[in-house]
């Protein structure tokens, strides 16, 4: 419908074009030439009704009716329809045809990962149908046995009287019917244990396929569908405003009749032209029932079953999704905003106001005239070609962070169903047993040497992370609070320390805030910034040891207390960075946090193209900080300490014992009551425990 109705758009305005010179009668039959043709298609009964349907075929409508009225400068306006108006369609056009094309290869990609969802979803339901029907079978043997040893030990009353050859075989037969029914039990409890684990994959994959439906039909068609508006009405907007400008140029007394297409070429707009195209086809668009849980042959239990058996092992998946999920949530938050940028760049590149041909009227109406004042037009400059090439690139970007942000939050979507639904399985499974955990210790041994050198916020922020958030997640990265960084710093500024209180731990996301908000706030960079130039130069030396000894060399002249604090700073950036298999920070994303509060850029140079070397920088000295800063015996001033607290947060983070590789490969070879299983988890690592103690207070 758009190529076409853009087709018709610029048959139109060249046939207007050509009729110019007989006004009044030929534009009659132009308009009532394509008003029959709109009358024709099947969906003009239904546009007649409400030519507000859809608002580029509403705009369509009144242009219809706005022919009628055209002006008598032929000349100049038969020069901007040919040479300006049909071109601005003919792009439009070619812009839609492709929009289309790449947004049918996604659909396609999503439709394909759906089947795979169901297919899967098929697959363990079959597989849960399969074993529960051994079981059933299991079971009926299993009676069986019971009623022949029932058999047997009645006829066994009388064995006294018969002869001992008789006794013997009646013995026999006995413990054969008994071994026969050992064998039946164990093989009944043996299927009763698959069918629990086949009926909970089921209910996951389930839960994880109605959460994929319900965002395939609720998220991704809408984004796809903006895709498929993507500069469409803004370059249809473009090519009436051109329209508009040149009639409202010819004659004033035609204003009554422009306003009102005006007003419709306001109304331009995609959401709710989606909205009601989405309207007109619910069946399309609507998702459907969710898929409810089929038992199987009476099955009852319609729930993730959290028993002994299995908590040990649905505790460990749970724990696995929630890592996970955070850290795809990190990956795709950053992809959803590179793909908003893009958009904005080419919502941008397609809204430029450049329709106003008014000039063009502002001068003699000859003919020689109009066609020089035309030469400064839009399609006249020569930088269209690399506009538009410009405009084709950024959109193929869009399209591939379009299609990475799409997966990325299905998959989210689908971990996140089996996240919550296993969350509430084991909450459940634990709830009534009584489990006691143990404060962590806020003892620490601070520097001998304090002074002044290192304030009080700085040491002391250091020092909370250190204790708590050495293996927090997004430290530095997620933002916390505002309220309580606010609270934190007014604390500070009063003469206490907030972080030293047992009973109110603040959010480690705020602390890190204060601290970053201290060296952003400070009057002088903590780097001087004579030295931003020679600091950033140095980026050109490939090795960095190299790079580290050229920093080493252009600090000497800075202050000395801030040699002092830069020293502890960095000893204890590089000690949060080896930490980053748990807190996924390493020196390079640290480098990014800190980089524009440590080594602001001078207002007059490039923002965008130095920050990628300052961030090299401030790396470089994370990485190389004993290289780079003096000794206690060169420099004298506190020194940071890696061991402020228990010996439990002292050991390295790669050191860690191999527990849960060795859970995962014995997972499920024995049955485990729930004391094993609490007793197993103490064999994770420090930061795998905390985890795990925290979601046992949450659940509490």
């Amino acid at each position: 419908m758009r190529v076409q109705l853009l087709q018709d758009l610029q048959d139109f305005f060249r046939k207007k074009s050509e009729i110019e010179s007989e006004y009044s009668r030929n534009l009659e039959k132009l308009a009532e030439r394509f008003m029959a043709k709109t009358r024709s298609t099947k969906d003009h009964q239904q546009y007649k009704k409400d030519q507000n349907l859809l608002s580029p075929v509403n705009c369509w409508y009144l242009l219809l009716n706005e022919v009628r009225r055209e002006s008598k400068d032929h000349a100049t306006l038969s020069d901007l329809y040919l040479n300006n108006v049909i071109t601005r369609f003919a792009h439009i056009s070619e812009d839609t045809t492709r929009l289309l094309k790449k947004s049918k290869e996604i659909i396609f990609q999503l439709q394909e990962d759906m089947m795979k969802v169901l297919n899967e979803l098929y697959t363990v339901m079959k597989t849960y149908h399969l074993y529960n029907s051994e079981t059933l079978s299991a079971e009926t043997k299993l009676r069986e046995a019971e009623r022949q040893g029932e058999r047997g030990g009645r006829g066994g009353e009388a064995v006294f009287g018969l002869r001992t050859e008789d006794r013997h075989q009646r013995r026999n037969n006995a413990r054969k019917i008994q071994k026969m029914k050992e064998k039946r039990q164990a093989k009944y409890s043996e299927n009763k244990l698959k069918v629990m684990k086949a009926r909970n994959e089921y209910l996951l994959t389930l839960e994880a396929t109605n959460a994929s439906l319900f965002k395939y039909y609720v998220h991704d068609l809408s984004h796809l569908i903006d895709s498929c508006d993507l500069g469409y009405h803004a370059g249809l907007s473009r090519a009436l405003r051109t329209y508009l400008s040149a009639e409202y140029g010819v004659e004033t007394a035609r204003h009554e009749g422009l306003d009102i297409l005006e007003g419709a070429v306001e109304s331009l707009d995609p959401r709710s032209d989606r909205q009601r195209f989405m309207e007109m086809h619910p069946s399309a668009f609507t998702p459907p029932p969710r898929f409810s849980f089929q038992p199987h042959m009476g099955d009852q239990i319609m729930q993730l079953t959290a028993l002994p058996q299995v908590q040990s092992e649905l505790l460990l998946r749970y724990t696995q999704l929630q890592s996970r999920l955070a850290t795809l949530k990190i990956e795709n938050e950053e992809v959803k905003k590179t793909w908003e940028a893009t958009l904005n760049t080419i919502q941008d590149l397609v809204s430029l106001e450049d329709y106003d041909v008014s000039e063009s009227f502002q001068r003699s109406r000859s003919t020689e005239s109009v066609k020089s004042s035309v030469s400064d037009t839009y399609l006249s400059k020569p930088s269209l070609a690399k506009r538009r090439a410009n405009q084709q690139e950024t959109e193929l970007f869009y399209f591939m962070k379009l299609r990475e942000h799409l997966e990325g939050s299905n998959l989210i979507s689908k971990l996140q169903a089996k996240h919550d639904l296993l969350k509430k399985s084991i909450a459940e499974g634990y709830r009534g047993d009584v489990m006691t955990t143990n404060r962590r210790r806020n003892s620490h041994s601070r520097q001998q040497e304090q002074g002044k050198a290192i304030p009080l916020i700085v040491e002391s922020c250091i020092r909370y992370i250190n204790l708590h958030g050495l293996q927090h997640q997004g430290i530095f990265r997620v933002s916390g609070s505002q309220v309580e960084v606010n609270d934190i710093k007014n604390s500070f500024e009063r003469g206490n320390d907030p972080l030293t209180d047992e009973e109110n731990s603040p959010d480690i996301n705020s602390v890190a805030g204060v601290l970053k908000l201290y060296f952003r706030n400070l009057e002088n960079p903590l780097f001087p910034k004579e030295l931003f130039n020679e600091l950033i130069a140095t980026v050109r030396i490939e090795s960095l040891y190299d790079r580290a000894l050229s920093i080493r060399k252009l600090l000497t002249t800075a202050p000395r207390t801030s040699m002092v604090l830069m020293r502890y700073l960095f000893a204890f950036l590089n000690h949060l960075s080896q930490y980053s298999d748990e807190n996924m920070m390493e020196p390079g994303n640290l480098a990014i946090c800190f980089g524009p509060t440590l080594m602001p850029t001078p207002e007059l140079q490039d923002q965008v193209s130095c920050q990628a070397h300052v961030n090299e920088v401030i790396k470089t000295i994370i990485i190389h900080h004993e290289t780079i800063f003096p000794d206690r015996k060169e420099l004298d001033g506190p020194l940071y300490e890696k061991c402020m607290s228990a010996t439990e947060y002292c050991e390295s983070p790669y050191s860690e014992s191999g527990a849960l590789e060795e859970g995962e490969q014995d997972g499920g070879t024995e049955t485990q009551t729930s004391e094993d299983a609490l007793k197993s988890t103490q064999a994770f690592s420090s930061h795998q425990w905390s985890s795990h103690a925290r979601l046992k207070v949450n659940f509490d």
